[in-house]
This record gives structure tokens, sequence and C-alpha cells, in this order.
């Protein structure tokens, strides 16, 4: 058991759909039907806020996914409205949309967050991404995405050019004085950025928000990623598949975060964490195989194989993952094989999580088609309450994470699950809050 004193640990709610198990809007009780609903996402962030929760975390996208529709809902309400709700029916959970720089211009997006602030009183943070898919670039009058590069030297720009921006109308210049003053002018100072992205005059047409800069995290684990994060990043949203790796990639940020010229205890790096609940371990086992039994397994065989390049579709879905070769012999290595490859080698069904533990045996076809359905590459841990507040406390103070992105296969059991059932150990080992000692998110993450 941790001792008491040791780092608070944070934790996010990743909403996602009926949960992230890509079969999970097929369950008898699934709330597939009601994603388009507000009061549903009102009641998930209800439900984090009562676990006292540091924010509630929306992915987005720039197109319909028509590939995929046939298989499974990817669809999903604008994020930055759905905050907007949100923030009117709950009172301290933060608020955190992604937002691509690749089609959001800094003035709009600059505007849209401070609102956002200003609505919550000052819970709001965005993800900043770059995109991934031509089919988005296709909606934006581009044929296609820029390269990695491009996006990423964009990116940074446009982390400037918000910072900027919601600087440059300090709120205290708004006076009010009703004999005739309303801001003093004299406070306020135009932006004139103009720089290789982008143009723009300022000031902001909004006073600064509550936060004065709302909080900035960032979703890429790629060298440019990692060097945005270090320059402009409050925290830093990554996939791990084990504790090695998160404690690998934590450290490659903070280094470089202090290179930047920054303090790494102010950059937050909190992986994504797929949980499966039981009062037993083999309760918790079910769980995970009454979903994965829902997932089509030959369409899913199929889209294995194309995702590693070789075909599988001839696996037996009930027999252990036959072993792979080394990505260095394959004839077209790719980082896909690689988790692939990585999550047989590294993962102790046992024990039910992906801690590598000695006595574990390699998953079958089936489960492994079951930890991409949910996770894709994110830390999976099936068990007990105990056990799942024993590996996060492994991960923190081992180095490996400052905190978790909770990612619920099924909503909205799993997140209650978690709320009523995780967040107690955590709290009666003096590891997570007991409530909320701030009103703001910048006060939530420093807590």
């Amino acid at each position: 058991m941790t001792e008491f004193g040791q780092a608070q640990v944070h934790l996010n709610l990743f909403a996602s759909g009926c949960g992230h198990h890509s079969a999970a809007w097929r369950a008898a009780d699934s709330a597939v039907d009601r994603i388009g609903d507000i009061t549903w996402w009102e009641e998930m962030a209800g439900i984090a806020e009562r676990g006292l929760l540091d924010a509630v975390f929306f992915p987005d996208g720039q197109a319909a996914r028509t590939d995929a529709l046939a298989s499974g809902p990817t669809w999903f309400l604008e994020p930055m409205t759905t905050l907007a709700a949100i923030a009117r029916a709950t009172g301290h959970i933060g608020l955190i949309s992604s937002v691509s720089s690749t089609f959001w211009s800094p003035f709009h997006a600059a505007r849209v967050l401070a609102s956002i602030d200003h609505i919550s009183g000052g819970r709001a943070g965005l993800n900043l991404v770059t995109s991934q898919l031509d089919a988005e670039a296709r909606n934006h009058g581009m044929d296609a995405l820029p390269n990695h590069a491009l996006r990423y030297a964009r990116a940074g720009e446009f982390a400037e050019t918000l910072k900027e921006l919601w600087g440059s109308w300090p709120a205290e210049s708004v006076v009010a004085d009703r004999s005739g003053l309303y801001t003093d002018t004299t406070r306020m100072h135009a932006v004139n950025h103009h720089d290789r992205w982008f143009s723009v005059a300022g000031p902001l047409n909004i006073p600064s928000p509550p936060q004065k800069q709302p909080m900035i995290f960032q979703a890429g684990v790629s060298e440019p990623g990692r060097d945005l994060a270090a320059s402009h990043a409050d925290g830093v949203f990554s996939v791990s598949w084990d504790a090695l790796g998160a404690k690998g990639f934590r450290n490659d940020v903070r280094a470089r975060t202090h290179a930047a010229g920054r303090n790494p205890d102010n950059v937050l790096v909190m992986p994504g964490l797929v949980v499966y609940l039981g009062s037993t371990e083999e309760e918790a086992r079910r769980h995970q195989q009454e979903l994965n039994a829902l997932l089509p397994v030959e369409a899913a065989l199929r889209n294995l194989s194309t995702f590693i390049g070789q075909d599988v579709t001839d696996w037996d879905p009930d027999a252990e993952v036959p072993p792979l070769a080394p990505v260095a012999e394959t004839a077209n290595p790719s980082g896909r094989y690689a988790l692939v490859r990585h999550i047989t080698e590294n993962t102790g069904v046992r024990g039910g999580s992906s801690r590598g533990e000695d006595d574990r045996r390699r998953p079958t076809v089936r489960e492994l088609l079951g930890y991409l359905a949910a996770g894709g590459g994110h830390a999976t841990v099936v068990g007990t309450p105990e056990q799942v507040a024993d590996e996060i406390l492994r991960w923190v103070d081992g180095g490996a994470a400052d905190g978790f992105n909770i990612m619920p296969p099924s909503l909205p059991g799993d997140l209650t699950d978690f709320v009523d059932h995780v967040v107690p150990v955590l709290q009666a080992r003096g590891r997570f809050r007991t409530s909320y000692e701030g009103t703001t998110l910048r006060e939530h993450f420093a807590g």
C-alpha cells in the first residue's frame, strides 16, 4: 500500500459515445439512442463531478467517417457547444475539448474558449491537436492534410497566438463607471501577430477569462508533438500500453520542458486508462468478455489484417495469439504492427492488466481484438477496485504518469463503478481529493 503524503493523482473522464469499447453500443442496456441528447452528456459529467474528477474531456473530428459508421456510431455533438451546456449543468468539474489547429483560426478558438471560461467560472481548457485524416481536410477546402512537420509548425504558432489574444484585453480594464467610463482602453493592446501561418491584429473582443489563460493540453507523441508540449502545454494526454514506456515518454517530455525554460512540474502527463471493474478478478474478466463477445469477429479480424499489414483472418478467436515476428523482420514494418506485437508480448492476462507479470499467458485472439476495440493501445486494467488503485499508484509513484484519462469501456456503468469504488480507495490512501478545493481548472490541477 502506498504511504500517505505522496503526490495527488489527477483523473479526467475521457468521454466518448456509449463507451470506449467499439461494441458497447450493441449491449442491451446501452444508451445508443441518447448520444445526441445533451442531457446524457450532462449526466455523465455529473457522475464524474460526483467523483471529484479534475475534468471531462471530449475528442473531436471533422469528417463523417462513413467507412466506419456501418459498424457503430462514430459521431458526436460538436464538443464546444456541448461543453457550454455542461458548464451550466455542473459547478466544479473542468471542461476540455479537442481543437484542431489545422482547421481553427486562433481568434475564433480564443474567443470560444474565453467564452466557455466565462460561462463556467474558469473551468475551460483545450486539447490542441493537428488532425490525422485527409477526409477532414477535404471538408475545409484542402485536398489533403499538410505534412506532419508543417501541421506541428502551425500548431506552435497557433498556441502562441492564443495566449497573446487571451492577454490582450485585461478584464481589470473594464471599470464600468456609470458616470461615463466603461473600459480603460489604454490598458488594452493590439496583438499584431503576423507570421508564417496567421495574421491577427487583435485585441480579442472579449475581456480576459477568469483563468487569464485557459489550460492547454496536447496529445501528440511524435518528436514535434513532444516539442510542442514542452513549449506550450500545461498537460499531455498520452498513449502508453505499459508503465515502462510511459516513464520513458514522461521523462523525455520533462527534459524537453526544462530545456525550453519551463518548470517540468507544471506539465502533467496523463495517459489513457481503460478500466474493467468487478468485486473479484473473475467478475471483472467476465465483464470484459461480455463486451468482447459483442465484437463481430470476422470483421474485426479483417480490420486487424489491414491494421498490421498481415492476413490474420484464419486466426482462431479463442486460441492464444500466435507469436509475431520482430518488427525488424517484417516486410512492411509499421507503428501499428509494433503496437499489436507489444500488446501480445506484454499483457499479463492472469492479473488482467498490462503489468507484465511473470505468471501471465499470452492473450487470446478475441482478447487482443477486445484490447484494440476498447483502448487501441491505451493501458488496460481488469480487476478489483483495490487492484486498479494499486496499478494507478504504481504508475504515478514510479514516475510513469501524473494521473490518467479514464476511458470507461461502457457508459454509464463503468464510469459509475469507477467513481463509486476506485475513487474511495484512492481517497482512503490519501492520494485523491475528498472535495474540490479550488474553483478553476488550473486550481484542480495545481492541487
